[in-house]
């Protein structure tokens, strides 16, 4: 528990290629992978592994955060990796305090991820407030999509702004391919 792990990149590609293919997951309709920001090994090994069929990018509406979304979109839509961005989630948009859910404290900047999905042409798939009750609903196992809040809603839209863009993306281009770093 309070021990790092120590991995270079090439143990960390290791570790996700042994859970992408040596993991019997059954029939699913979703396979979600949460990266890291910006582009890494983690990266390259998943388009490798996986015909993606798009990449969700999360930022948080900040400078230096919206760099790296900028750069996560650049390396799927190269013409050599070839996945379909879906659309920017902006995390943390605004905090809202429980006693007052009215309220908007634009902690981190206004709409940086609003602002480059429009920029860029891409949808925004949604803005995620920031409220205390997601940590503690973490920490309790209560996850806080399921809660009646104005945060449980948010995560809601996100899931059907998901599900409704791998549907227009999966009848609109055709099937994305693993990356083929040499032949």
């Amino acid at each position: 528990r309070n021990s790092p792990v120590l991995w270079r990149g090439a143990m960390a590609s290791r570790a996700l290629n042994q859970l992408i293919t040596q993991v019997s997951w059954g029939e699913l309709d979703y396979f979600l992978i949460d990266m890291p920001p910006g582009t890494s090994d983690i990266h390259l090994t998943l388009v490798q592994t996986l015909a993606i069929t798009g990449a969700v990018i999360v930022s948080t509406p900040q400078q230096v955060a919206l760099a790296d979304a900028r750069k996560g979109i650049s390396m799927f839509t190269d013409p050599k990796v070839n996945v379909p961005v879906l659309g920017i989630v902006e995390n943390m948009a605004w905090f809202t305090p429980a006693p007052h859910p009215d309220e908007r404290y634009y902690i981190f900047g206004r709409d940086g991820a609003k602002e480059l999905a429009n920029e860029l042409g891409i949808n925004l798939l949604a803005q995620i407030p920031m409220v205390g009750s997601i940590c503690t609903g973490g920490d309790q196992g209560e996850p806080i999509a399921l809660a009646d809040s104005i945060t449980g809603e948010a995560f809601m839209r996100l899931a059907n702004s998901v599900v409704d863009a791998v549907d227009a993306r999966n009848t609109s281009m055709p099937p994305t391919q693993k990356v083929e770093t040499h032949k």
